[in-house]
């Protein structure tokens, strides 16, 4: 999966775009192959929800990804095939497999289009993208994330391409998916894969505790505070829940309370905390002081805490879905675990939707032949393949079916796929200003509130005057 934990954003200055990445190195290379090759690894996206891992770049150096990709969309004249290029920022293998099948299978049925696969890295994709847009050397078709191109949209970096999507693709993606991605009435990507929160368990302790595991729609958050209480059993507490960098989950989950943080404009947007945006953060540390959600697990990353899930050290944590393909591959033979239903606040379940994405670059030549490629991508069978790859959800709901077709729900599937509808654009996403304020002031502030040194009208003090200094 892709989503690193901290996230690139594209600021403009002087009219130079400027990439501003907590993610330190600076443009890494690509390894570029076709599909018909038999080395390199490829990948499409798997993403900065952020919350959550990058992959690590392929060897190569960004010269070389310059002059490889310097021909954007060549071909195409006197009978020559058009050749496309194609930037993956995937890593895991399943997703690196899955990707390097469609495009070989493209290749094969479409010997007119020729796409050429490159391997990128999500860790330093925002600052190659920036170079390669600029000196015109990027790619046709670029993976990245619906909150990441917004500023490349904006400079005319990417390609309007609403008249090439497949219209059964257009259907079955729903219309606040393609928000994301449109900017005034203009698509300017296909949204790929999601990512979502949602609560593991180990049905053993369930049991052990005389707890049934919770079924239905949605689970709220009084009953998901009342399971905690009640798995806390023999010194252990009844949640794990890796809180390190805690923004992003507390954002989205925030918005099932109809906790927004920012309304209006979002070029200059208005900021609140009221008791709809304090109510995640409240719980949480509700959770922390009586005990039931473990100190130590809340000062760790995402997935930091699954060594204690597999040691029985708690019976849930809470993570991004992705992490279940962890818990599949590497977890104990004889653990016995699910998902549970959609965490909901009091007036949804809804998240934050900010789908991975395939885009047409303004500079490729071939933008029609591209789109076509993207909306190859896109089928159910492929784009399937795709999101069991990195165990993220389909933006197409056909994609989706035929997840649960194959797997028939098993390894929490079932209720990861059943928080797609609850995935709405967010506020925060487009705030100007935001990532700063989120990594110098919603970060730190949100460690010091759940470590007691901060309490309810500190962390809202704290909030706004850290969003007084960025605006």
């Amino acid at each position: 999966m892709r989503i690193p934990s901290s996230t690139a954003a594209v600021a403009l200055l002087g009219g130079i775009a400027l990439v501003l990445t907590a993610c330190g190195s600076g443009n890494s290379g690509s390894s570029i192959f076709t599909s018909s090759g038999s080395s390199g690894a490829a990948g499409t996206s798997s993403s900065a929800t952020g919350s959550s891992t990058g992959g690590a770049a392929s060897g190569g150096s960004a010269a070389a990804t310059s002059e490889a990709s310097s021909s954007s969309g060549s071909g195409g004249s006197g009978g020559a095939p058009v050749t496309l290029t194609f930037e993956s920022l995937a890593f895991q293998p399943p997703t690196v497999a899955a990707v390097k099948k469609i495009v070989a299978d493209w290749n094969s049925s479409h010997p007119d289009i020729q796409v050429t696969l490159q391997q990128g890295s999500a860790d330093s994709a925002g600052d190659q993208y920036t170079t390669q847009l600029q000196g015109g050397t990027a790619p046709d078709i670029m993976d990245f994330q619906a909150s990441l191109i917004t500023d490349y949209i904006k400079q005319g970096y990417l390609a309007d391409i609403s008249q090439y999507i497949d219209p059964q693709v257009k259907a079955s993606i729903p219309q606040a998916i393609w928000d994301t991605v449109t900017v005034d009435g203009k698509v300017y990507a296909e949204p790929t894969l999601l990512q979502s929160y949602v609560v593991f368990a180990n049905t053993d302790q369930f049991k052990a505790a005389g707890v049934p595991v919770p079924t239905g729609k949605s689970l709220s958050w009084d009953d998901f505070q009342a399971l905690a209480a009640k798995l806390t059993t023999g010194g252990h507490a009844g949640l794990g829940w890796g809180l390190k960098s805690p923004a992003a989950t507390v954002l989205n989950l925030s918005l099932g309370f109809d906790g927004t943080f920012f309304s209006g404009d979002p070029n200059s947007p208005s900021f609140d905390v009221g008791a709809n945006e304090l109510q995640v953060p409240q719980r949480i540390k509700k959770m922390i002081t009586d005990k039931n959600l473990d100190a130590t697990s809340v000062t760790q990353g995402g997935s930091d805490t699954l060594p204690g899930f597999f040691a029985g050290k708690y019976a849930m944590v809470v993570g991004g879905d992705y992490i279940a393909q962890t818990i599949k591959n590497s977890g104990p033979a004889d653990l016995h675990w699910t998902v549970l239903p959609p965490l909901a606040g009091s007036s949804s379940a809804h998240q934050g939707a900010d789908p991975q994405t395939l885009s047409v670059t303004q500079q490729s030549q071939h933008q029609k032949e591209a789109a076509e490629f993207i909306n190859y991508f896109l089928s159910a069978k492929n784009l399937a393949a795709v999101g069991q790859g990195d165990w993220l959800i389909p933006s197409s709901q056909a994609a989706r079916d035929e997840i649960l077709a194959q797997t028939k729900g098993a390894d929490g599937w079932t209720n990861i796929l059943a928080t797609a509808t609850e995935l709405v654009p967010a506020p925060f996403q487009t705030a100007n200003g935001y990532p700063k304020w989120k990594t110098q002031t919603m970060i730190p502030s949100l460690q010091k509130y759940f470590a007691g040194s901060l309490d309810d009208q500190g962390l809202v003090d704290a909030l706004k005057q850290g969003w007084s200094a960025v605006g």
